[in-house]
């Protein structure tokens, strides 16, 4: 008798939740670092994101024929900051969100898009 082996469903990750300041941090502003690696060659680029309060999503002209893209099909583990320059005359102010997640590969109408799922954060200055 042959043994069936069942196969379990993908785990629905979860997003981290965020602190009210954290989130408002977030939601004031669209510019963000992202890394991304891939052979342990790191890479990072400026993005303009959209943040639901649990998810961010980017998207980008050309977005598949990216190194970017390339590195998140090969490795879906990311992080990215959004900060802010400390101003003069106090330039010890700086204050800023670090999330590491994880990056989907998602579709719509023909184009691509990146869902990141929080997994950690960090802040500092707020």
């Amino acid at each position: 008798m042959a043994m069936q082996t069942r196969q379990r469903p993908p785990k629905k990750l979860l997003p981290t939740k965020f602190t009210e300041k954290q989130a408002s941090f977030i939601m004031e502003r669209s510019l963000a670092r992202l890394a991304t690696a891939s052979k342990g060659q790191p890479h990072v680029i400026p993005i303009i994101y959209e943040f639901d309060g649990s998810y961010l999503y980017f998207s980008g002209w050309n977005l598949p024929q990216t190194l970017m893209y390339r590195q998140i099909e090969n490795n879906e583990k990311v992080a990215l900051v959004v900060d802010e320059e400390p101003g003069f005359p106090t330039q010890w102010d700086a204050r800023g969100v670090e999330v590491r997640g994880i990056a989907e590969i998602m579709h719509c109408h023909n184009s691509a898009y990146v869902r990141i799922t929080p997994m950690k954060n960090v802040s500092w200055g707020l």
